[in-house]
């Protein structure tokens, strides 16, 4: 058998991925052209496929006839990936894939608590890193389970409810369905809220702060840090 792959780079960056690649030149022939496939045509009787291409190392154009060509096409999100994202309120990046909270400290926690990623539904991923991750979610998911108990920070906003006069605007702004309106008056459920802090920004009558992060604490660390 005889086989060529058309590339533009090569990247082997994982554990052993380089030495897979000089493997393949060395030891079982594979011919690695660089160049950008421009044409495939199919022969009416043989059936064969014929591959036109450049090689832009030797800067000359490549015609192959190939029995199978098997195309290498990039990873999109899954259709339900939206639906997901709207249920459990998991943000996504502008590729579409969910994030993490952090890509190299908590790379497989979400920014909803108890809700871990793992695999492709992050982003691309080779099977090892694969195996790694799910491994990663399912303990931090054991260790959830386990304590029987989920002590959260106090990191959440609250309402002032006499300076509270129930329009609702805070409501449809919390990304996290945090807030309701009970007797005209909004209640937030601290076990929800992550404390972005979007509501108090958009609360006409300013009846909502969050803790640990409001004026007069920011003020006077401002004024701290400028009387050094």
């Amino acid at each position: 058998m005889e086989v060529y792959v058309f590339y533009i780079d090569v990247r082997a960056f994982g554990k052993g991925f380089e030495e897979f690649y000089e493997k393949t030149c060395r030891e079982y022939g594979v011919q690695f052209i660089r160049g950008r496939v421009a044409e495939i045509h199919e022969d009416p009787e043989t059936k064969n496929l014929t591959v036109k291409a450049e090689d832009t190392l030797l800067g000359r154009p490549v015609e192959l006839e190939a029995d199978v060509v098997v195309l290498s096409v990039g990873i999109v999100p899954g259709q339900d990936t939206k639906v997901i994202q709207n249920v459990l309120k998991i943000p996504v990046g502008a590729d579409g894939f969910f994030l993490e909270a952090h890509p190299k400290l908590r790379p497989v926690d979400t920014t909803v608590d108890g809700i871990f990623v793992c695999g492709t539904s992050s982003g691309p991923k080779d099977i090892p890193d694969t195996v790694s991750q799910a491994r990663a979610a399912a303990s931090g998911a054991i260790a959830l389970m386990a304590a029987g108990k989920y002590v959260i920070q106090p990191y959440f906003a609250s309402v002032d409810e006499p300076l509270c006069g129930g329009c609702g605007v805070c409501v449809p702004l919390c990304p996290f369905n945090a807030i309701t309106l009970e007797e005209k008056v909004a209640r937030i459920n601290e076990a929800l809220c992550k404390g972005c802090g979007v509501c108090a920004a958009g609360c006409p009558a300013t009846a909502i702060r969050a803790n640990h992060f409001t004026n007069e604490q920011i003020l006077s660390q401002i004024e701290f840090a400028l009387s050094r």
